[in-house]
């Protein structure tokens, strides 16, 4: 392109953007609101707001910590309190009631074996020294050896 071609491209650029910028009602997404691309059933019934004077418990504008130039309310001076009286003692808990053990059927059966105790499941990680867990959990095997 010629320098003058380029030149005139640009200012007719920049003239369209100020133009369309000047425009108060330029919403180019209005383009799609036409009932060709607007399938949506809409829904019957009154719309109404749901809070029309505003949210419950919230309040409305800037809060008052957040102006330039407030100053908190003064504290009332703490009242000279005789001796508290003394608490009472908290109850206490009740123990747990404990559950009886199934009887044993009369027949007897034969027990699985156990695997011998290592430092796995005696609540250790190999190599480490600590406890795995406070309540007893199993530890997680040692990885495969290539």
């Amino acid at each position: 392109m010629t320098r003058i071609a380029r030149i005139a491209l640009t200012a007719s650029a920049l003239s369209l953007a100020v133009l369309l910028a000047g425009c108060e009602s330029f919403d180019p997404t209005s383009i799609f609101d036409s009932e060709i691309f607007n399938t949506k059933k809409k829904l019957p019934g009154d719309r109404r707001p749901v809070f029309p004077e505003g949210t419950p418990g919230v309040p409305q504008g800037v809060p008052q910590e957040l102006v330039k130039g407030y100053q908190p309310p003064a504290e009332p001076e703490p009242q000279q309190v005789a001796e508290e009286p003394e608490k009472p003692k908290a109850k206490p808990k009740p123990k747990p009631k404990v559950v009886a053990k199934p009887a044993e059927p009369s027949s007897p059966s034969p027990a699985p074996a156990r695997p011998p105790q290592t430092q796995q499941s005696q609540g250790q990680w190999p190599g480490s020294g600590q406890p795995s867990s406070p309540g007893g959990g199993v530890a997680w095997p040692d990885p495969p050896t290539r």
